[in-house]
């Protein structure tokens, strides 16, 4: 199991092992998800064929499960993935509202994922205190699941990552913040898909609170040097691409994340 690192830490080692990240996906965000580690310097692969997704899980450094669009194959892939690895992360996007992935998005739970990284309303609706948000957009802000955010952590096992303004991060034992970021990365489709898959692609060199630590952080500053030298979300897109590229493990600005025990906070 790798090793728990700081955020610049885990950014070096992940551009020193170029680590191999599955993708099982949303159908509208598979290009910008695979671009997105590709300027990470993660070297992405979309295996969501049954018979074939299992067997690649096995091999990968990494691998994402986002329930964006789970149609029957990607069910059955994400099944194969579960059985071959710990090394996942589930996206429950749009859960709570829609069936038939808030009853796969359960199945998985129960398989333990390393991490399960979502908005504020889906972490809610996995954690069984909320029944999602308006389709893929929260209606919740991260620190109002708080306490089912650390729940979800202790009965399933899972690091658990709920973004926002200010990404919340827990293991139901420790809580990290993240601030930062731009709104404008809510107006690209793959923003939020993109971040659980740059988790996935530093769950191969780290170890899971780490991961999600560093990808929010590395996402939050990407994602404000495009903002800086964007018009509107078309430039933006473009110009975050970019910027994933250019960031430094020293551009890192871990000073910004906020980690404290859960008990400090009072929450339960």
């Amino acid at each position: 199991m790798p090793t728990v690192r700081g955020p610049e830490a885990a950014l070096r080692a992940l551009r020193d092992a170029a680590p191999l990240t599955h993708c099982v996906t949303n159908a509208v965000v598979t290009g910008f998800t695979a671009n997105a580690l590709l300027a990470l310097g993660a070297s992405p692969a979309m295996v969501d064929i049954e018979g074939e997704a299992g067997i690649f899980a096995d091999v990968a450094d990494g691998v994402l499960i986002n329930l964006g669009t789970p149609n029957p194959q990607q069910q059955a892939s994400a099944r194969e993935i579960v059985a071959a690895t710990r090394r996942w992360v589930l996206d429950p996007v749009a859960v709570g509202m829609l069936p038939i992935r808030t009853a796969l998005a359960a199945e998985l739970v129960a398989a333990r994922p390393a991490i399960i990284r979502g908005n504020a309303s889906e972490i809610a609706a996995v954690a069984g205190t909320g029944a999602g948000g308006r389709g893929v957009d929260s209606i919740d802000d991260p620190d109002s699941v708080h306490a089912a955010a650390a729940a979800l952590a202790r009965r399933s096992g899972a690091v658990v990552a709920v973004s926002g303004a200010t990404d919340l991060v827990t293991d139901g034992e420790r809580v990290a913040r993240v601030p930062g970021g731009d709104p404008l990365l809510t107006r690209v489709t793959g923003g939020g898909c993109s971040l659980g898959a740059t988790m996935a692609a530093f769950l191969g060199v780290v170890e899971p609170f780490s991961a999600a630590v560093a990808a929010s952080l590395v996402h939050k500053q990407a994602a404000e040097a495009a903002a800086s030298v964007s018009s509107g979300p078309g430039s933006f897109a473009v110009a975050f691409l970019d910027a994933l590229a250019t960031l430094a493990p020293g551009d890192l600005d871990a000073a910004r994340v906020a980690t404290r025990a859960m008990a400090a906070e009072g929450v339960r």
